[in-house]
Formats: structure tokens, C-alpha cells, sequence
């Protein structure tokens, strides 16, 4: 039996659309995603960009379940070092009050301090591109230090942090936000209220993570779900699974590894009408590595006619070749080898098209064939 699908939504903006058209589209997308038989929706969290406008992962969570009934809502992933845990958890509190049964609160690293000995990070020259055993292609990791560097992201950093601040650790953010959620929260030996930060039941908890590091050591040690990005840093994503699998200690949760790992689809009748509505894709992705955000979604047409240079397709290489183009059954055939190489639980799909009713098929056209597979 096929291993379930799942949905992360970025909420894009198209070339000669509105971020309300956007939002719109997106709540669609959930409600048909949801008919389709997707057993999760996730947002993502992004700032500062004009082609993505998921900033608020609570918000798009909350119009998310209110525009479905049955399946799965969450975050992938709120970046926890823009927030305090507690109002992590008093928002996903609330949003599981809402919608019982249905929350996942996805955690990302960004922002919070790593622990000083951290050693999870293996020293040594970068791997090479290669490919699995079973013949998954894995690229070599891509420099971003222009991205980092970038003015914008700099900025970025400025806004998202208050003045003078200093963030917690990571692990210590983990913990603060499942002992609030469990109703065991006690600080400097207050223990305080079961009721303090309302829920209905524990929103289940997932630690997302590029490659291996302290989010997979983590997400192992804690006994919690772990969801591996090959969508954005493919080069990372057998060693983060195999690393988080190698630190897994069982929990009250979780008896055994669970592991979703992204992928980045276009799918439509032919491999050439997908990979025309694919067009576009090398161009905002590299409007993000380069550090000026993410572009509006560009129109096939657009694309085309402005190829990009040598250059900087090289700084998207990575991405473009790592998605899966095509009709169903190409890209069903592609998915099953990536579940294959990593021995993923469930798989989290991405897609984007200038068109919001292409997208909306690409979709459905998998979810059908998957069911088939």
C-alpha cells in the first residue's frame, strides 16, 4: 500500500495576482487537496517575500481548518526563534481547541541558538553529487553565503528579533513547548496550571530539519516525528533521515521513527504540458537564493523568454533537478523512488504554477495515480 501524501502550502503569489487572490487560491487548493484524499495540509512559514506570503503559520492554520472538516492542519514549520515557546504553544493551544484531533505544530530551527558542544555535524570535505542505491539523485550541497549575506536577509534578521534579545536553545525551546502542551509546564519549581495554555488534546509534534544536525539529533533523543526536506536542501536528506533514525530513543508519542520527507511536483496529463507549467520554477528559485526574496510566480511565457545565464542556473541546479515533472505516472514513479531511498513514512508534496487551477489539478492528478500505484 502507497505510504500517505500530504500537502505544504507556501500560500505563492502569481505574476498579475494579489496576495487575496493568493490566499484565496490556497484555501481551494486545501478543500480540494482534502477531497482528493491528502491526509495533511501544512503551511510554511516565510517573511519578507513577494511571492509567498505564508508569514503567520497559526493564521493560515486557523482559515485552514475552517475551510475544511476532516483532514490534518499544520505547520511546516513555525521558526521557532522568532517566538517565545509559550506563544507557541498557547497559539497551537488554541488552534487544536478549535479543531481537535487535527493540529500539527511542525518545528524549524531558525533563529534559536544551537548548543555550544554541538558535534552533530560531521567535519570533512562536501559530499559529491550521486545517487542512492536504489538511484535517487542527490546533488551536491549549493554555497548560500549570498544569501546569508544579503542585504534583505540581514534586514530580515533586524525586524524578526527584538532589540537586544537573546534567543533560548533550541533544545530548550522543545522542551518548554511539549511540557506546556502535555499540561506539565513548571518553571523555577511553579508548577503551573493544567489549564494555563488551552487545548483539547496535545497538537501532535514534528521537528523539520535540511540535513544532519541538532534538529535531527533532537527530534530522535525526544521520540518525535521528524520531517526531511528534500524539496529546498536535497543534498541533505539521506544523512538527516539516517541520523535522526540512528538517535531515535522511543517516547509516550512514538514507538518507532516516523519520517516525512518533501518533494517538489508539477504533474499534468504529459510529461510536456508539466514540465511547460513547470517553467518558471529556476527563476523564482533563484530570486530567493540570490537574497532578494522570493518573485512573483512567473507565466511559462515569461520564463521562457528570459532564460537565465550560466551562473545562475548553477545556483539553482540543485533544486531543478530535483524535481519530479511530468505526467502521473512519471511522477509517481519518481515519488516511489524517493520513498524508496529514504524510507519515508509519508511524503509532503509542493507545488507551484502561475495558474491556481493548474495547481490545483497537479494535485489531483497525483492523488489519483498515487491511489493506483
Amino acid at each position: 500500500m502507497s505510504v500517505p501524501l500530504g500537502v505544504l502550502d507556501l500560500v505563492p503569489v502569481s505574476s498579475g495576482s494579489t496576495p487575496a487572490d493568493a490566499l484565496a487560491h490556497s484555501m481551494v487548493l486545501a478543500r480540494r487537496a482534502e477531497a482528493a484524499g491528502y491526509h495533511r495540509y501544512w503551511f510554511a512559514e516565510h517573511h519578507l517575500n513577494a511571492g509567498v506570503i505564508g508569514s503567520s503559520p497559526a493564521v493560515t492554520i486557523a482559515l485552514g481548518g475552517a475551510a475544511t472538516s476532516t483532514i490534518r492542519i499544520g505547520s511546516g514549520a513555525v521558526l521557532t526563534g522568532h517566538r517565545t515557546a509559550l506563544s507557541i504553544a498557547e497559539e497551537f493551544g488554541l488552534l487544536e481547541a478549535a479543531y481537535p484531533g487535527r493540529i500539527d505544530l511542525g518545528l524549524g530551527r531558525s533563529g534559536n541558538r544551537a548548543k555550544p558542544s554541538s558535534t552533530t555535524v560531521p567535519k570533512g570535505p562536501l559530499p559529491q553529487e550521486h545517487r542512492t542505491p536504489e538511484g535517487l539523485f542527490v546533488p551536491a550541497p549549493v554555497p548560500l553565503g549570498g544569501l546569508l549575506a544579503s542585504p534583505r536577509f540581514q534586514v530580515a534578521n533586524r525586524l524578526q528579533f527584538l532589540p537586544g534579545a537573546e534567543t533560548a536553545e533550541y533544545a530548550d525551546t522543545i522542551a518548554l513547548i511539549q511540557d506546556a502542551l502535555s499540561g506539565s509546564l513548571k518553571v523555577d519549581d511553579l508548577a503551573l496550571p493544567e489549564a494555563a495554555v488551552v487545548s483539547a488534546t496535545p497538537a501532535q509534534l514534528w521537528i523539520l530539519g535540511s540535513s544532519r544536525g541538532e534538529s535531527s539529533a533532537l527530534a530522535g533523543e525526544r521520540g518525535l516525528r521528524f520531517g526531511a526536506n528534500y524539496h529546498v536542501a536535497p543534498s541533505g536528506v539521506i544523512d538527516a533521515v539516517r541520523h535522526y533514525r540512528d538517535s531515535f530513543r522511543p517516547s509516550d508519542d512514538l514507538d518507532a521513527p516516523h519520517v516525512i520527507v518533501s518533494a517538489d511536483v508539477v504533474v499534468a496529463p504529459t510529461d510536456e504540458e508539466a514540465h511547460y507549467l513547470a517553467a518558471g520554477y529556476d527563476h523564482w528559485v533563484h530570486s530567493i537564493r540570490s537574497g532578494d526574496g522570493a518573485i512573483p510566480y512567473p507565466h511559462p511565457e515569461e520564463a521562457l523568454a528570459n532564460p537565465l545565464g550560466e551562473a545562475e542556473s548553477a545556483l539553482v541546479d540543485d533544486r531543478v533537478r530535483t524535481r519530479f515533472v511530468g505526467s502521473p505516472e512519471t511522477v509517481v514513479a519518481g515519488l516511489q523512488l524517493l520513498q524508496g531511498s529514504t524510507g519515508a513514512d509519508e511524503l509532503l508534496i509542493t507545488s507551484v504554477t502561475h495558474d491556481a487551477e493548474h495547481r490545483v489539478r497537479s494535485h489531483e492528478l497525483l492523488a489519483a495515480a498515487w491511489q493506483q500505484a
